[in-house]
């Protein structure tokens, strides 16, 4: 029998599942798939993991964790590139059980449980020709990419994943549930959209939902040069509001779209979604097109879900990376960006810029707890290697290459940071005013730092 130690040591026998749902411990055979996350350099044991099915539930494994005094991790979709989402001889708080959806098409609103994937939810609101913005990814848990931001697909077009958020049900650290909207518990409220998981247990979100019969978008395959990447992002920094482009740098990969003689060398791999009339997106599209003679072109109307590429569950990339905000990709900033990619020893290392403004940067900086909406472009610098011991040199170069190309704006997204010490968390994610404020509000509902398995939000000394 394997015992929980803290300050009142409690036995994995004792927990019943009716009070705390399903209970998977060291010894069973679940534990080591249910305690594996997506980053594939973390290998964390906790001493139990338990998965509610409700929120009543919830609250009870928050109570156990305050009573025993063991660390809590709490998990949706386990794509924390810290690997929050599981801890070392604590507790895991693991909704997977919690996958409910309720979409109200005459509304255009959708309740759904903090266990349901993106892919999940966006299939189903595409069947009533609706969607909500979240990112990329279709693994991803709808819960964590919300309290963390959302910068995705739809961003440019309707906002942030935090800006059609309409409600959210929270377990806080007293165990209390609350429901939390502009006029219930508004600081609360104000805090999840962009603070994290620092101030509870989100089991249900409330999200606006728009309609979107379908996209004209695919993967653009191109070659590159300085001139090509400052052109094509010039285009999409000019591109109409209904266009959103992920445009990744990086060292061909042996695809079979991709000709053989690019393997190994850097490349544009761009993710295009042009939320709109076909006919538009195709004149849109063609100008990127008329850069240069693309590689591969699956860029075409299709059901907004057909944006999210068929992922392997079973992939657990080993990586290190890097998040800023850049102002702009000049001839200068190409030129580094494509040369520090051909440096890399790593199996696939790159670049990716996404192009924000739009509806992104229309919403205030103090309307939400993210504090960047005026921000330009987001680059994200990664190198994926097979062995982690062999760490330490990929890590001087995504290192090298971000102090390369940062320029005047100091921020990062939460959401791809892979780790934040303190100083990063109160100058780079949640800077000024929006971190004093964020303080207050975790001073209020978590006293004790309870939820600590996140980007940390200190709170306020009184």
């Amino acid at each position: 029998m394997t015992a929980l130690r803290g300050r009142a040591p409690l036995s994995i026998g004792e927990l019943a599942d009716e009070l705390y749902g399903q209970i998977i411990g060291p010894d069973d055979a679940e534990y080591e798939t249910a305690r594996t996350v997506y980053s594939g350099d973390v290998d964390r044991r906790p001493a139990v993991i338990l998965r509610p099915r409700n929120a009543e539930q919830v609250a009870r494994v928050v109570a156990l964790a305050q009573e025993t005094g063991l660390p809590l991790a709490v998990r949706a979709g386990g794509h924390s590139g810290a690997g929050y989402g599981v801890c070392e001889g604590g507790i895991v708080l693991h909704l997977a059980h919690m996958r409910a959806l309720e979409i109200d098409v005459e509304a255009r609103t959708a309740w759904a449980e903090a266990g349901i994937s993106v892919g999940e939810y966006t299939v189903a609101a595409a069947e009533h020709g609706l969607a909500t913005g979240f990112g990329d990814n279709s693994q991803v848990g709808v819960a964590g990419i919300t309290l963390g931001g959302g910068i995705g697909y739809l961003s440019r077009k309707s906002g942030m994943t935090i800006d059609n958020l309409l409600a959210a049900e929270i377990v806080t650290a007293d165990g209390e549930l609350l429901l939390v909207d502009e006029h219930r518990h508004p600081d609360l409220f104000w805090a999840i959209r962009g603070g994290g998981g620092n101030f509870g247990v989100v089991t249900r979100l409330k999200f606006r939902l728009h309609e979107l019969t379908g996209v004209y978008g695919g993967m653009l395959v191109t070659p590159v040069t300085p001139e090509i990447l400052e052109a094509f992002i010039a285009e999409a920094e000019a591109a109409p509001e209904e266009l959103s482009t992920i445009v990744n740098v990086v060292t061909a990969p042996p695809l079979p779209f991709v000709p053989e003689e690019y393997h190994g060398k850097p490349i544009i791999l761009a993710a295009m979604c042009y939320a709109g009339p076909s006919e538009a997106g195709e004149e849109v599209i063609g100008r990127f097109r008329a850069i240069v003679p693309p590689l591969a072109d699956m860029v075409q109307a299709m059901p907004y879900p057909g944006m999210f590429a068929p992922v392997d569950p079973r992939m657990r990339p080993v990586s290190v990376a890097r998040n800023l905000f850049i102002d702009r990709v000049d001839r200068a900033t190409a030129e580094t960006i494509v040369d520090r990619v051909t440096t890399s020893s790593a199996i696939i290392a790159g670049a990716q810029l996404r192009v924000l403004g739009g509806a992104l940067a229309r919403v205030p900086s103090d309307a939400t707890a993210f504090a960047h909406r005026q921000s330009r472009i987001m680059a994200h610098l990664s190198a994926i290697y097979a062995d982690p011991a062999d760490r330490e040199p990929h890590d001087t170069w995504v290192e090298e290459f971000m102090a390369a190309i940062r320029q005047s704006d100091p921020g990062s997204y939460g959401n791809f940071v892979v780790s934040a010490g303190p100083d990063q968390v109160r100058e780079a994610l949640y800077p000024g005013a929006t971190g004093e404020r964020l303080a207050q509000v975790k001073a209020k509902y978590d006293p004790t730092n309870l939820f600590n398995s996140n980007h940390n939000i200190l709170p306020a000394i009184s």
